[in-house]
């Protein structure tokens, strides 16, 4: 028997919270709920940052594992560092290329991590990040290039840039497209509408809710596409988030005071520092990173991180490992809710209110993730639907590297190696 299809919608920043507490604002994923399996809580990851989540959800693994353990990579001397684009810096197999490997066809719509991946067809999440490149060329080398040519072809009218609404409607437009003329077996889309609202406005802002509104319409024109290719009845769905956010008005610059300390070297007149650090910070926005090298003694850079305002815990490295986040650092630390971390010197204090003037600017938010998944209403959340999955149930609780296991399960594929996550109980019809 042919192996039913699977399309994964990933709505970034979804929690919990917004399915429970704003259902009249999605009547077409209320309707998919009661139609299929809905896994409410959902816990992510250390940290909660895009491309850690989405590589764990698409390997099983967790970031030490997989080895993507932040969003952008440390590169002090860089205001705007690269971020972990490619497919290459994965240590784990994704699921892609096990449908690849099975011989299914594959497609992803800005999914991370899959720039230079062996995707049929990929449109992959890539930005231009040096002066002498451009949003085409680099879009180009990193995704297939006669597909994304295409695609800008017939719908890149729909764009303004990089900018949201639009871009998620030129994602979704292009999804629909691939969906009814290619058929992919494994469909990945990545849909940023609401989180880039909830950065700028404000977890529960009102254009964030407009985001989600949204974000319901796009997944019902997903689905009204199988339904216009024939495919509808033999393709189960996954609506998933890969984090929630949190609203905040102050920010740690944890370099600032290791700048004071001689451990790094301001660049002058700069946010950024010279790459001859002994101790620095790297921030995963409620998380950050700090790393030491040299002989500088751990226990006095923890103290030093210890009496700063805003910090809430700090994970040494060994303790760090065991979360499953960056096993080459010294320590993780996590802040308190209403605070977030920025890699910059250059400052006039350690912490800062958020100047509402600069929101929309770097590193400049009103809502951010990237804390640890332990705290509080801070769960993710993840639906089911389609021919293999129970009707009008619901599962209390999952873990987000439980969820690539169950997406094997369902395309009848095996991992090469033990993943972290298991297929979620009480989802699939046995």
């Amino acid at each position: 028997m042919k192996q039913n299809k699977l399309v994964v919608i990933s709505l970034d920043s979804m929690g919990f919270r917004d399915l429970d507490e704003l259902r009249d604002l999605v009547p077409n994923l209320a309707k998919l709920i009661e139609q299929g399996t809905w896994v409410k809580k959902v816990e992510g990851i250390f940290p909660t940052l895009t491309y850690p989540s989405h590589t764990s959800i698409i390997t099983g693994q967790y970031p030490a594992v997989h080895g993507i353990v932040n969003n952008t990579k440390l590169q002090p001397r860089r205001e705007s560092p690269d971020w972990y684009w490619y497919r290459k810096n994965i240590k784990a197999t994704p699921l892609y290329d096990v449908a690849r490997e099975a011989g299914m066809t594959t497609a992803a719509f800005l999914w991370p991590v899959t720039a230079g991946s062996k995707i049929d067809y990929n449109l992959a999440e890539i930005f231009p990040n040096r002066i002498w490149t451009n949003q085409v060329l680099v879009s180009l080398k990193a995704s297939s290039p006669l597909f994304l040519a295409q695609m800008n072809h017939r719908y890149g009218k729909l764009r303004h840039g990089i900018k949201q609404p639009w871009l998620d409607d030129f994602i979704t437009a292009c999804a629909i497209d691939t969906l009814k003329n290619k058929q992919p077996d494994l469909t990945l889309i990545h849909l940023v509408d609401m989180d880039s609202m909830r950065h700028r406005y404000g977890v529960r802002s009102d254009e964030a809710k407009a985001a989600l509104k949204r974000h319901d319409d796009r997944v019902a024109q997903i689905i009204a596409a199988t339904k216009e290719a024939g495919t509808y009845d033999h393709t189960n769905f996954v609506i998933l988030g890969d984090h929630y956010q949190i609203n905040v008005d102050k920010m740690i610059h944890l370099n600032e005071i290791f700048a004071r300390e001689g451990w790094l070297t301001p660049l002058d007149g700069k946010s950024t520092y010279r790459n001859n650090w002994k101790v620095t910070a790297k921030t995963c926005d409620g998380e950050t990173y700090v790393y030491v090298r040299g002989n500088v003694e751990r226990g006095t850079v923890k103290q030093v991180i210890a009496g700063v305002e805003g910090v809430e815990h700090i994970y040494d490295g060994a303790e760090a490992v065991k979360l499953g986040a960056d096993p080459a650092c010294a320590f993780l630390v996590e802040a308190k809710a209403g605070y977030y971390f920025t890699d910059e010197v250059n400052r006039p204090a350690v912490v800062e209110t958020v100047d509402p003037k600069t929101l929309g600017s770097h590193d400049r938010y009103r809502g951010v993730h990237g804390y640890g998944p332990n705290k509080a209403d801070y769960y993710t959340t993840a639906i089911f639907v389609g021919p293999d999955i129970k009707q009008g149930a619901t599962v209390d609780g999952a873990h987000l590297v439980d969820e690539g296991p169950t997406f094997a399960e369902l395309l009848g594929l095996h991992y090469p190696a033990p993943t972290a996550g298991k297929a979620i109980n009480g989802v699939i019809r046995k």
